[in-house]
């Protein structure tokens, strides 16, 4: 099975919100927070560019305004085009100002998630993570520790994205068995994400100097292909730069999350 992805970052955003639908700029409106509503666009954006090109539809922001990307009950977005359904699985993640959209085809339980690497503490590494995992971490030269604590707990988020579950479901529930002799190379490496249920999702992890970016799917996707999207657009720009303005103040007090 093939599976996509789309990744953008604030500074592909445009400041304008044209490419919002009526019922985005409502709900955009009502998050009082600007850190919630920058990263909130930076995800619509990203997810809407996955879903033209996945599609072959037009990108300019008048056809982006037709796609809208809904919440389902359970929380997970789904795509709709023209107020219809689209016949996809997408799944969004985004930190640090970078977005990410992987998609695939209808039916498919996909998720998808980017991480930071950094520093964890040991509390951090008992209270989330199976003895397995635990023992993974203890192995890890001090070098590869952060990075391997990331990676696990990116691949435990997108699981949890594909059960539709979240942060609701305990991380335990999820044990992530990674292929760490990829530990040092560049593009896609393998993963699986086992269930306490019996469920086991199989997927591919990838990692820069700062951030590890974990996609897993049932059944089992082939290698991520990234989905070209169009040049930026001349008004784009990051919002960061223009934090406080009046003309931010404005545009962004009349839209809703």
């Amino acid at each position: 099975m093939d599976v996509y992805w789309v990744e953008q970052r604030e500074c592909d955003v445009p400041l304008a919100n044209d490419w919002l639908s009526a019922s985005e700029l409502s709900r955009m409106s009502a998050m009082r927070i600007a850190k919630r509503r920058a990263d909130w666009r930076l995800g619509r954006w990203t997810a809407k560019l996955a879903v033209a090109s996945y599609l072959n539809l037009p990108a300019d922001r008048r056809a982006l305004a037709q796609i809208e990307i809904r919440p389902a009950p359970s929380g997970a977005p789904e795509a709709f085009v023209a107020n219809t359904a689209a016949a996809m699985t997408i799944s969004i993640s985004h930190r640090a100002g970078v977005a990410l959209c992987a998609v695939a085809a209808s039916g498919t339980q996909l998720g998808c998630d980017l991480e930071i690497v950094e520093p964890r503490s040991d509390a951090f590494v008992s209270d989330y993570f199976t003895t397995e995992e635990q023992a993974l971490v203890a192995c890890a030269s001090a070098a590869e520790r952060s990075r391997l604590l990331a990676l696990l707990w990116s691949a435990k988020e997108s699981a949890l994205k594909a059960l539709r579950e979240g942060l609701r479901m305990d991380t335990r529930d999820v044990i992530v068995s990674p292929d760490e002799s990829a530990f040092g190379l560049t593009g896609w490496s393998r993963l699986q994400a086992r269930c306490v249920g019996g469920q086991t999702f199989r997927g591919w992890w990838r990692s820069s100097d700062s951030m590890v970016t974990t996609m897993v799917a049932d059944p089992p996707l082939g290698t991520p292909i990234w989905l070209k999207v169009p040049a930026r657009l001349p008004d784009a720009t990051s919002l960061d730069s223009h934090e406080g303005s009046e003309t931010e103040t404005e545009a962004l007090s009349t839209v809703h999350s």
